[in-house]
């Protein structure tokens, strides 16, 4: 098969479309044939030789794909040779086949053609694991997601609409923060030129957001704690700015807050919490509303595989609104 690989860590100069050896499906698993997969942040740190994949993982790009169901190893039932599928991976998108566990696997939704369905499990499996599963956002809470015109900002500010939450968003433009209202963010704060905290607790009448999803880490700890309404939940998702801050614990126990940092690739496949329970939570609740277009996947462009540097190269510059999907087969 042909893949992207990574000639040593470096800019996107360093990926080239390249000869690698066929996988083959294990017990458990199944081989698919990609149709198109989709860039995350998390390439772009591997790609620089700071993220390697979990022990046992493919080194190729790629956390999520599309494509059809080429071969079926043991002891894997509900699914067959030729079935359309997405799927979450621990690595390995960016080629003409993978190998990925059947419980990470699940059907094209209703209305999603195959293409678009490959920048969906990512997101998908990281906002319902994150905002539901830990935090646990109800019906008329607050939900303040940071990078509200990203891929995953844009699904989450749907996700947090459709359970009844009002949403606030965080984005450093007006073409970003318009779309993000489009989607359904009733508080919209450029973080270039405005203080999402004194935005958000006026919005809210000096409550706070019960539940923030973010992006940045340390650089927005304290504000992010400031921002929380009482019994709050914090949940960090990355580390766009930076990994370490200080800790005030007096401000976490005044306001009876949870402070949560999760990560989606390193999860054991079984168990509770792991990739299996979350795909299964996602197919059940998640699916539902893409089918009947309350949650739309949000594309910002579509190139071939063998451009992924440039792919890279966008999604550096910033500016990013959803999903930057790679085509390998068209």
């Amino acid at each position: 098969m042909q893949a992207i690989v990574i000639r040593e860590p470096g800019g996107p100069e360093v990926l080239r479309w390249a000869p690698l050896p066929d996988p083959k499906p294990g017990k458990g698993e199944v081989l698919i044939e990609v149709t198109a997969t989709a860039v995350n942040r998390a390439d772009l740190l591997q790609r620089k030789g700071f993220y390697p994949p979990p022990p046992g993982a493919s080194k190729v790009l790629g956390l999520e794909c599309s494509g059809t169901i080429a071969a079926v190893g043991p002891e894997v039932s509900g699914w067959k040779v030729g079935n359309q599928v997405c799927a979450l991976l621990a690595g390995g998108g960016y080629a003409e086949r993978v190998v990925v566990p059947a419980a990470q696997l699940l059907p094209i939704p209703q209305g999603v053609d195959m293409v678009t369905a490959a920048g969906l499990p990512e997101v998908a499996c990281t906002v319902w694991s994150n905002v539901v599963m830990s935090a646990g956002l109800t019906e008329g809470e607050t939900l303040l997601v940071h990078g509200g015109a990203g891929g995953i900002g844009t699904f989450a500010v749907q996700v947090g609409r459709a359970l009844g939450a009002r949403v606030a968003v965080t984005a450093g433009t007006d073409t970003g923060l318009e779309r993000c209202r489009e989607l359904g963010a009733e508080i919209t704060v450029n973080y270039r030129t405005e203080d999402f905290v004194e935005v958000v607790r006026k919005a809210t009448g000096d409550h706070g957001a019960d539940v923030v999803l973010d992006n940045m880490g340390a650089a927005y700890f304290e504000r992010n704690v400031e921002v929380l309404a009482p019994d709050g939940r914090l949940v960090i998702i990355g580390m766009q700015g930076g990994v370490k801050t200080e800790l005030n614990v007096g401000s976490l126990l005044a306001k009876r807050a949870t402070v949560t940092a999760t990560g989606l690739r390193g999860r054991p496949v079984d168990g509770r919490n792991g990739k299996g329970e979350i795909v299964a939570q996602v197919r059940k609740n998640l699916w539902p509303l893409i089918a009947s277009g309350r949650v739309k996947p949000v594309v910002h462009t579509k190139l071939p595989v063998k451009d992924a540097g440039d792919a890279h190269r966008i999604l550096e510059a910033g500016g990013v609104i959803g999903k930057i999907i790679l085509v390998v087969r068209s």
